[in-house]
């Protein structure tokens, strides 16, 4: 059984897919896992404590402050108890509440004292899903090192298509036994990730940069930190909250990126280079404010290639990624900077096609390496893509080491 003696603590919130918790919790029971449930007073409108009591084999907690019993901080003790938090479903509401620090009843207690990771299966309808709202709390969410499941698409509850439903059992069974399997994978291992855009003064005001947000890399520096890697994260200017367990150090200039991953990628380190760093600067950076009509006389000098530069050096990483941004997926570009730039891999997309644009939480990607085909995957949400991308440099440097 591949989840004995796990310990899980399922919350249910109010939607009419609480029905398929009950699936979920006979599924975990059947791996092995030892299984408590919290529902919130809306829950109860759709599933019972009876119903999860018999197929969980323990008491259903919905109180804060039962009159029955004497309870005391029974909210700090689950929340001990735990080895991983499973909110399946998840409403609008209830992920509302933990993005913005809310703790009004007992679940959201719970997870506000959590000590284990916290994996968030969202369920409701399509326009509240992609509700702006909605959307933004899920991406604090995400910055704070919180696991989505995103929902599936189909017919809903409200005899509408799109995009809400609650994924379906057996997937989000696979994502908790994927996620106690790999929870170690790279304990040991010492990652150097880079992130955002970088920037290059023309003078006090102006600068060169792109529309970078980072969130690929601070998503892959996320997930090898909840591996067990040591993880270095060297960040060019974002909006985003340095995940759990990663060592921010932040940079401008394609110069300041260069000398910071010099200084932390060593031999034995892993490499992976998300950073968007701008080809260009300005020959001269003036001390003072440049007149508008002579900003048409600035004159360039090309950045450094880090990543060139880095891969043919005696220093070079154990393990080296790039990611190219070719429009129109122009593979013939990527695969020429994998082998001139002498990467073991690259990740190519082009931020120009629909739903995958800069700043958005979707990539869609085609991953070539040195050996074997190209494998072009599907759009994913970027912590997925990360998971996908990190699940191959393990494969890779196992194969390497064998």
């Amino acid at each position: 059984m591949r989840l004995q003696d796990k310990k899980i603590l399922l919350g249910i919130s109010g939607c009419i897919a609480a029905y398929k918790s009950c699936f979920l919790v006979r599924l975990l029971k059947k791996e092995g896992a030892d299984v408590k449930v919290v529902l919130t007073q809306s829950a109860t409108q759709f599933v019972t404590k009876t119903t999860l009591e018999t197929l969980s084999n323990n008491p259903v907690a919905l109180e804060m402050f039962p009159a029955d019993r004497f309870v005391s901080t029974h909210h700090i003790s689950y929340a001990e108890w735990a080895d991983l938090i499973v909110l399946a479903p998840a409403t609008g509401n209830l992920i509302g509440k933990i993005a913005n620090g809310i703790a009004d009843d007992l679940l959201t207690t719970i997870v506000m004292a959590k000590r284990c990771p916290v994996m968030i299966a969202p369920a409701m309808n399509t326009e509240m899903y992609l509700n702006p709202i909605v959307q933004e709390n899920m991406s604090v969410l995400h910055e704070l090192g919180y696991l989505l499941i995103s929902p599936g698409s189909g017919e809903l509850a409200c005899e509408t298509v799109g995009i809400g439903r609650l994924e379906e059992p057996e997937i989000i069974l696979k994502r908790i036994i994927a996620h106690f399997q790999t929870s170690q994978s790279l304990a040991g291992q010492r990652i150097v990730v880079t992130a955002g855009p970088t920037r290059e003064k023309i003078d006090p005001v102006r600068y060169i940069s792109n529309f970078s947000s980072g969130k690929m890399g601070y998503a892959i520096a996320a997930e090898a930190a909840a591996r067990g890697a040591e993880v270095v994260l060297i960040s060019g200017p974002t909006a985003l909250t340095t995940p759990t367990g990663v060592a921010r150090i932040n940079i401008e200039s394609a110069e300041e990126l260069q000398r910071q991953v010099q200084k932390h990628a060593g031999k034995k380190d892993i490499l992976i280079m998300a950073a968007a760093v701008a080809d260009y600067k300005s020959a001269k950076v003036s001390k003072t404010k440049i007149p508008h009509g002579a900003l048409s006389q600035i004159e360039l000098k090309a950045n450094p290639d880090v990543l060139a530069e880095l891969g043919k050096s005696r220093s070079r990483p154990k393990y080296v990624v790039g990611f190219a941004l070719e429009v129109g997926s122009d593979s013939k570009n990527a695969v020429r900077k994998l082998k001139e730039k002498n990467l073991d891999m690259i990740v190519m997309n082009d931020p120009t096609q629909p739903g995958i644009g800069f700043g958005g939480d979707y990539n869609q990607v085609t991953i070539f390496t040195t050996k074997g085909k190209p494998i072009e995957l599907e759009t994913m949400p970027k912590p997925e893509l990360a998971k996908v991308i990190l699940d191959m440099i393990i494969g890779k440097l196992s194969r390497k080491q064998a």
